[in-house]
């Protein structure tokens, strides 16, 4: 009888279906009692990764109950400047930008046709004085009535008056400055016709700031005036200016529910009016507040506040009494204590009781479970 060999691929085929069966009756005889429950826990708990999370620690610090808000710097004191009289401008004294004083010369205006109505009252009053004084002699002498008199003293007294607005309106030639401060604006130049009551400059008096803000009611008991203000212009990031509470309005409006408060800061070169301005007001101040960042707090709070507290390794959630809101910081007035490591970053994927590992400490990894020694008389 003649054999035949195989093919090579059918050779290849059953010894690898020979050596997968030993390698399962190998490891089959090496899993001891309990030994497959024992690798699916560790499987589990390998599947089980702790969140990331950065956490800070609350401590003791000062911090300041206070009113934020915004507001428009305004000058002290502005005023139009307008010609009381018409007249051609022939000069104009003074230019955008430059520092003014209250009665300094702005513009001249075309004075002659003023002039010439002084220059004709003053002849008709000088005409009835001298008549008057006539008639007080005539009179004296019997020659005139009194009520002749008497009509002569009337009518100078008139010319008089005129001659007192005929001035008056001569002066209103030279255009002075009302108050002091800087020219905001103009609008005018030389040769130009100036109509009467017509705004030319605009000055603002700049040596005094002002702020003001509509402030809710709840806080009507806690603003007076001296409260001192810190303040921040977007127009000068990094800066910060000091000033106080000027006035607050005793009156809360019945529309808005809110009531004035004016504070005021000294001006200069840096603050103008018109910068946006961001205003805190301090109205208390505790200096020895438990306190954490403010980024810690839970935003699923309803009712209560809360904070994940980091303890032995798993997040804890813990209802806390918020007191003063500091800028980046809240002062805790119950729940916490002075060390307690709260989570700031990694909040959103907590839940309470998961584990966490904290950015920057080392890990902390399970140790490894001793491995069963091999059965004697285990079969080579």
């Amino acid at each position: 009888m003649r054999t035949t060999t195989p093919p090579y691929g059918r050779r290849i085929a059953r010894a690898a279906m020979l050596a997968s069966a030993m390698i399962l009756m190998l490891g089959a005889c090496k899993v001891g009692p309990g030994g497959e429950k024992a690798q699916a826990k560790a499987g589990e708990e390998a599947n089980v990764d702790a969140v990331p999370v950065e956490v800070a620690k609350a401590a003791h610090r000062t911090v300041a109950a206070s009113y934020s808000g915004t507001s428009t710097l305004e000058p002290r004191a502005e005023s139009q400047v307008v010609a009381k009289t018409s007249g051609v401008a022939l000069a104009v004294l003074v230019e955008e930008g430059q520092a003014v004083r209250a009665g300094q010369p702005l513009v001249r205006l075309d004075p002659d046709r003023p002039r010439l109505a002084l220059a004709q009252i003053t002849a008709q009053m000088r005409k009835l004085e001298a008549n008057y004084a006539r008639a007080q002699k005539l009179v004296n002498q019997q020659m005139i009535s009194a009520n002749d008199v008497d009509e002569i003293r009337y009518n100078l007294e008139n010319v008089r008056a005129q001659y007192r607005a005929a001035q008056l309106e001569l002066s209103y030639t030279t255009v002075t400055a009302p108050i002091s401060g800087v020219i905001a604006s103009r609008s005018i130049k030389t040769g130009n016709f100036v109509q009467i009551n017509t705004p030319i400059f605009r000055i603002v008096d700049n040596s005094r700031l002002e702020a003001t803000l509509d402030v809710p009611e709840r806080e009507l008991v806690t603003m007076k005036a001296g409260q001192p203000v810190e303040m921040a212009v977007d127009a000068l990031p990094g800066r910060t200016f000091t000033g106080v509470v000027a006035r607050v309005a005793p009156v809360v409006d019945s529309g808005s529910g809110t009531f004035r408060v004016v504070c005021g800061f000294d001006g200069g070169d840096l603050l103008q009016p018109g910068m946006f301005s961001r205003i805190r007001i301090d109205y208390d101040t505790r200096t020895d507040a438990l306190v954490v960042p403010r980024v810690a707090l839970l935003d699923d709070s309803q009712d209560s506040q809360a904070v994940y507290v980091v303890r032995d390794g798993k997040a804890v959630r813990v209802p806390i009494e918020l007191g003063y809101l500091d800028g980046e910081w809240a002062e805790v007035r119950k729940g916490l204590q002075a060390g307690d490591q709260v989570v700031t970053a990694g909040k959103i994927a907590l839940r309470d009781g998961s584990a966490v590992q904290v950015i920057g400490e080392p890990e902390k990894k399970p140790v490894a479970a001793a491995k069963p020694a091999a059965e004697d008389g285990s079969k080579q």
